[in-house]
């Protein structure tokens, strides 16, 4: 009996054994991935460098317009001329006489007074129609030079550049007898060319 049961053990377990060798193990196989394909982002190419990050990024500073600045001892040409570090410079929203029209002289030595022994800084805000820088002027007191030569009589307002300013400043009467810059201001170029003459002609004369 016991041979019986012995022999019916050894018979399984044989079986079991030619069973397992027909069948591979897989428990220690690797097993194969699938390799996910990569796919560049909507609007960035794969040799685009991600990186480096843009100029848009918040952290960035964006570059701020900066005003240019002459300071130094003013060199006056007319009434409203001047010469910074040898730059010609206009006094901005007035218009004085030329140097050689009614109160040219008297404007451009009302204006040596107020420059003299003065650092001036200009603040340039533009060019004019001959290439003139044309700036806002201070003095070291911060007086506005073109304030200071209207209050004197010596320059009026030009409107179309200043957006009035100084128009306020302007004294009584200032227009008829600066009528020469007036009529330039107001377009009446005619007037302008007639007194432009008649100064040549004076001159051929003398």
């Amino acid at each position: 009996m016991e041979v019986a049961i012995l022999l019916v053990v050894a018979l399984v377990a044989v079986l079991l054994i030619a069973r397992s060798k027909r069948q591979p193990d897989i428990r220690n196989k690797p097993t194969r991935q699938a390799t996910p394909e990569l796919k560049p982002k909507l609007g960035v190419s794969r040799s685009q460098n991600t990186s480096q990050p843009s100029r848009f990024d918040a952290g960035s500073s964006v570059p701020k317009p900066t005003t240019t600045v002459l300071e130094g001892p003013a060199y006056v040409v007319d009434g409203d001329t001047i010469k910074i570090q040898k730059k010609q410079v206009r006094l901005f929203g007035v218009d004085a006489p030329e140097i050689n029209h009614p109160y040219g002289k008297k404007a451009k030595w009302a204006l040596v007074s107020l420059c003299k022994g003065q650092r001036v800084r200009a603040e340039v805000t533009a060019e004019d129609a001959h290439g003139r820088t044309v700036a806002k002027c201070f003095l070291e007191d911060g007086r506005d030079l073109s304030a200071e030569m209207v209050k004197l009589g010596m320059a009026i307002d030009w409107p179309k550049f200043s957006d009035g300013k100084y128009r306020s400043l302007e004294v009584p009467d200032v227009r008829k007898k600066l009528w020469l810059a007036d009529a330039r201001q107001k377009g009446r170029m005619k007037v302008w060319e007639q007194y432009e003459a008649k100064q040549a002609q004076r001159d051929q004369n003398e």
